[in-house]
């Protein structure tokens, strides 16, 4: 992987070029509203899709119905926060009553994984994953997710999706932002458009033992074992590890 100019990724054979995320694409989930106000419209992060090395995992990624990516957000604040992602949640599989998962890799820098359970339109839960260079970080099903890179370095991270959904901003963005705000003095502000929140839980990423993904192994090269990325499109034989994923 090679970033090169005017933001172009070299990964393998391929040169790709980014969506890029400005600030004015995320208006409706800054705390801080009175910098927003001047602030100018800059880029905040770069998102590169479809990935592959080469032909073969491209294949294999077909097969399995995955999708790699690879995120870049620069060290920035917004106002009072900490530089972020809008946010999204995973559409239900059908006839299942969970939805698709996802599963990140840190690569450079560092991330905190902003996590919130959702059942019958509540927020049951409420979890920041702290996670550095080679952590992996599996989304459960049910979970709405905002990436925060609350560092001074450049975040890169990775990850593994099911290619067969697009993923739902709205919520979020009806919201206002996630259940938390992360600001840059160390404090978490609650989002007074959720009603009855629970208390924010704050983790460090853990090793994946049950589905074989430690720190030790490139996420990447997970798709030469695709049987170990089987829950992204099939978490209902799966419930009992994501129960204990944010433990």
């Amino acid at each position: 992987m090679e970033l090169l100019k005017d933001k172009e990724l070299k990964f393998g054979d391929s040169t790709v070029n980014p969506d890029i995320r400005m600030l004015s694409d995320m208006n409706d989930v800054i705390y801080d509203r009175e910098w927003l106000a001047t602030a100018e419209n800059i880029e905040l992060y770069y998102m590169y899709r479809d990935l592959a090395l080469n032909e073969k995992d491209r294949e294999t990624m077909r097969n399995e119905n995955l999708r790699y990516d690879i995120t870049i957000i620069p060290a920035n604040n917004l106002g009072r926060e900490f530089v972020k992602t809008i946010g999204h949640y995973h559409p239900e599989i059908d006839g299942v009553g969970l939805s698709y998962t996802e599963i990140y890799e840190v690569i450079e820098g560092e991330a905190h994984y902003l996590l919130q359970g959702l059942k019958d339109d509540r927020i049951m839960d409420v979890v920041l994953v702290k996670a550095k260079k080679g952590d992996k970080i599996i989304i459960p099903p049910n979970y709405g997710h905002i990436t925060i890179n609350p560092s001074k370095e450049t975040l890169v991270m990775a990850n593994y999706v099911s290619d067969k959904f697009s993923s739902i901003y709205d919520p979020i963005r009806k919201k206002r932002g996630g259940a938390y705000f992360e600001l840059t003095d160390g404090n978490f502000i609650k989002n007074q458009n959720y009603n009855n929140l629970p208390p924010i839980r704050i983790i460090d990423a853990q090793e994946i033992y049950e589905f074989g993904i430690t720190r030790s192994i490139r996420m990447y090269d997970l798709i030469k074992t695709p049987e170990k990325l089987k829950f992204l499109n099939e978490p209902h034989d799966y419930e009992d590890v994501f129960n204990k994923a944010l433990l």
